[in-house]
């Protein structure tokens, strides 16, 4: 009886799992079971971090418009603030109100003059 080769379509697609799990340590880069846990719940943590890395940013960009609001000398808070943008149709988005009011002030000072008249 003849040796019978096994294919190489399992052994392709072992070694595509563990390209991916080069960088884990001790067994998790090892063994096949283990490296397909791990390659799970790395790609379920990056699905859900993608979504949390938004929140955050949006935080930061919130947190530095309300640090700035009471200093520059305009009269309410933060969500006034984003309301009365709105009701004036000025549409600045959270990233660019932040950067106006950490680098410069005096510019948010005049924005919030326009939104009172």
């Amino acid at each position: 009886m003849t040796r019978i080769k096994r294919g190489y379509i399992t052994r392709r697609r072992r070694k595509k799992i563990s390209l991916f799990a080069s960088s884990f340590r001790g067994a998790h880069s090892r063994l096949t079971r283990t490296i397909t846990q791990q390659r799970i719940r790395a790609l379920v943590s990056a699905h859900r971090d993608r979504d949390r890395k938004k929140k955050d940013f949006r935080r930061l960009w919130i947190t530095g418009i309300n640090a700035v609001i009471p200093g520059v000398g305009v009269s309410y808070s933060y969500s006034r603030l984003i309301h009365n943008l709105y009701k004036k149709q000025l549409l600045l988005n959270h990233k660019i109100l932040a950067q106006i009011a950490i680098s410069s002030r005096n510019c948010l000072y005049m924005i919030s003059n326009e939104i009172r008249k």
